[in-house]
Order: structure tokens, then C-alpha cells, then sequence
């Protein structure tokens, strides 16, 4: 077994029993303690793991959210393929929304520049990406920045989406999955999420398949509100089909 196959074995079994020990996981795979933990280490780097003493827990069950500058490092080649995939999305003109994530930032850079949009985001990472870009109304969301994530969250950024309505928004999540719908990590970001989701008339969400069947810590909108689902095709087919029953439309990047 390679080393990639055996971490996405470890992940696996991470999120199904809430918890792995090196010790059994050495005894399973029938490798050194050494190489569990190199296996364990390289999933922490991903953001997907957190370990603990003797093992690891996966990241949703300790409601721990990895940072922007730290996701936009994993899942790379599927990221800039989601993003490009939506690209096709995109209304000839008019208005989208662009929510705070590391795929709607790889979005962002590949923004058309022969076509006028309007782009409204809470993100600050895209903000700096769309800024200097002149076919480009840029429409920032106010209100209290979260580093971690670098969105604005909270009362300010609500008020505007109450009063805001686009073609489409592309959103981002933390996990999705047939029994829980889309969830994220933090109850501000889905508060905006939510107003978000009110605020547009299509909605395409970008996720790679890493997200696809996690759920965290509080929900945000169902499958059902979606038009569309762009992910990798690293998405177990059993998992897309139960997306594609629930309603949206799969795009496999």
C-alpha cells in the first residue's frame, strides 16, 4: 500500500470512529510506529487531522478550523479545477457572490477579463485578488474580520446581505453531506452564510471531495437550496449519487 493510500485509509478511519491510536493503526497496516506517525504528521499538515497524545482526532470533532493561508495549500490541482470548472457558472453579466474560502479565492484569480460583473465577497484574500482589476465593481461586506478565516462576519455584514440579491453565489463549506446538508465550523460565518444563500438566485457550491460526507459543527443550508455541486473526481460515487438525489446537479472537476 502507498503512503497516500494508507492516510486516506487512516482519514477514513479517523472520521468514521472519532479517534485513532498509532499503535493500533501499526498493528492494522503491519508498518512501524515511525511511519504511523510520519502518515499522521503529513495529515496534520493537510488541516484534516489534529494530533493528540497516542493518536489523532479528526479536526470536525474538535470544532478546530484550520486557517486560509493553511487550506490553500491542500487539494491544490482539485482547487484551481473547481475553480475553473465554475467559471462556466458564471452569468454574461450581472452580479455574483464570491464567499470567503480557499476555492472561491482560486475562483477569484480566474475571473474573465473581457466580461463586466459585479462582485460582491466578505473575504479579504479576494478583495486583494479582484482589486486591482478594472471590469471588476467590487462590493466589499463590512463588519468584524475573522483572521483565521480572513471573512467579515456579524451584524454589519448582515445587514447589507438583507438588502443585496445576485444572479449567482458561489459558496464554500466545511463539510457537506446527504444527512446534515452544508455545515461549517464557526455559528458568525454561518449566520452570513445563511444570508447569503437568501441572497442570490442560483447557487453553486464549490467543495472538494475531502469535504463531501464531514459534518461540523453548526449548519448552514440544505443540499435542496443548491443548484450545484462542483468537486474533484476523487468523490466516492455513492456519495454523489445521494448529492445528485437530494437535487443539485454533481460537476466532477
Amino acid at each position: 500500500m502507498y503512503a497516500e493510500e494508507r492516510q486516506q485509509a487512516v482519514l477514513r478511519r479517523a472520521r468514521a470512529e472519532g479517534r485513532v491510536d498509532v499503535a493500533a493503526l501499526a498493528a492494522e497496516f503491519e508498518v512501524t510506529y515511525e511511519t504511523v506517525r510520519r502518515d499522521l504528521t503529513a495529515l496534520e499538515r493537510r488541516g484534516v487531522l489534529r494530533r493528540v497524545h497516542g493518536g489523532a482526532i479528526p479536526v470536525e470533532r474538535l470544532g478546530f478550523e484550520p486557517a486560509l493561508t493553511l487550506r490553500d495549500t491542500v487539494m491544490t490541482a482539485e482547487k484551481e479545477r473547481i475553480a475553473k470548472a465554475a467559471l462556466a457558472e458564471l452569468p454574461e453579466d450581472g452580479a455574483i457572490l464570491l464567499d470567503a474560502g480557499s476555492t472561491t479565492g482560486r475562483m477569484a484569480a480566474q475571473l474573465p477579463a473581457d466580461r463586466e460583473l459585479t462582485v460582491v465577497t466578505n473575504s479579504l484574500s479576494i478583495v486583494s485578488v479582484l482589486t486591482p482589476r478594472t471590469n471588476i465593481n467590487l462590493l466589499v461586506l463590512g463588519g468584524r474580520l475573522r483572521p483565521r478565516t480572513q471573512a467579515t462576519v456579524d451584524d454589519w455584514a448582515l445587514r447589507v446581505l438583507e438588502d443585496t440579491y445576485v444572479d449567482v453565489a458561489f459558496m464554500a463549506t466545511n463539510g457537506v453531506s446527504a444527512e446534515r446538508g452544508l455545515t461549517t465550523s464557526d455559528m458568525a460565518e454561518a449566520m452570513v452564510k445563511r444570508a447569503m444563500v437568501r441572497a442570490a438566485r442560483r447557487l453553486v457550491l464549490l467543495a472538494d471531495h475531502t469535504k463531501v460526507g464531514n459534518d461540523h459543527f453548526t449548519r448552514f443550508a440544505g443540499l435542496d437550496d443548491f443548484d450545484c455541486l462542483i468537486t474533484d473526481t476523487g468523490i466516492a460515487e455513492g456519495l454523489a449519487e445521494e448529492i445528485r438525489a437530494l437535487g443539485p446537479r454533481v460537476v466532477l472537476a
